[in-house]
């Protein structure tokens, strides 16, 4: 007996089975799950498309369309529905970004019509804890960032995303929904950094996304004059003392493989590697 197959835009009375879907699996999906419960699946309020894929009628995957593509619990079956709904539309996103052995299927099969990408990274480790570090103090000096001090940390925020992404986040709209999402982060208390005495970042971390079971770090950075004195792990344990008392009981990241340094200050601070995510950038 074949089985039916189909995929298709989700509706905002498609709402319940999509975060069914997403619940699945809380660390992994924080990302989006956070932004639904927000904004629902209308697409102007979501930023963006959740398309389903369902099989005898029973929603089994999504994969979110906007400024990212994202494979969520996606199938194999599923990730090739898709890419074929992807290739139709033709890329409108910035990057395909999500569970590495996914996110690679998917971009096999688009990079004959949406390549080359302008940078692969095949293996990002999704790190995850539950609990402060034993044995690392926190900086007492790592804090909440206020509205009030939106212009202090956005250098910071700007500097930290060009070294990360390798194109500036100020480039097309000058920077607009950058700014925005950054004001939006520190107006939810969601921003943290230490300072120096004349106001410039030393160090600073986001919460970028947040649901009632996980939540997401995101932005770590740490002032190159600053690099190589010790203040990344006692920076991070900051942050994860404000995270686990006020946000969610589970925090996680994921850190570019290369990156030996940052993966080295995580595991200090208690993160275990739990699964892979893999980018594409375009």
């Amino acid at each position: 007996m074949l089985t039916q197959t189909t995929t298709r835009v989700l509706e905002p009375s498609d709402l319940d089975a999509a975060l069914a879907v997403l619940g699945r699996e809380p660390v992994t999906n924080a990302f989006v799950t956070s932004r639904v419960q927000v904004a629902g699946l209308d697409p102007w309020r979501l930023g963006g498309e959740m398309w389903g894929w369902y099989e005898d009628g029973m929603l089994q995957s999504l994969c979110y369309a906007g400024a990212n593509l994202v494979p969520i619990c996606a199938t194999q079956r599923a990730v090739r529905g898709f890419a074929d709904r992807a290739r139709r539309s033709g890329r409108r996103c910035s990057s395909i970004v999500g569970p590495a052995e996914a996110t690679a299927q998917l971009w096999r099969l688009l990079e004959p019509s949406w390549g080359p990408a302008r940078e692969i990274r095949a293996h990002q480790p999704l790190m995850v804890t539950d609990r402060l570090p034993a044995g690392i103090a926190p900086d007492p000096y790592v804090r909440r960032i206020r509205k009030d001090e939106l212009a202090s940390i956005m250098p910071a925020c700007v500097a930290m995303f060009t070294e990360e992404v390798g194109v500036s986040p100020m480039a097309g709209d000058g920077g607009l929904l950058y700014q925005a999402r950054v004001a939006e982060l520190v107006g939810s208390g969601r921003s943290f950094a230490r300072l120096d005495p004349d106001g410039n970042v030393v160090f600073k971390a986001e919460i970028g996304a947040a649901t009632a079971e996980a939540c997401q770090v995101q932005g770590v950075w740490v002032a190159p004059e600053y690099r190589g004195r010790g203040l990344a792990a006692p920076g991070m344990a900051a942050v994860l003392r404000y995270a686990l008392a006020d946000v969610a009981p589970v925090v996680s990241l994921y850190v570019n493989d290369f990156n030996t340094a940052a993966r080295a200050t995580y595991r200090r601070v208690g993160f275990r590697e739990t699964g892979a995510f893999m980018s594409v950038l375009f």
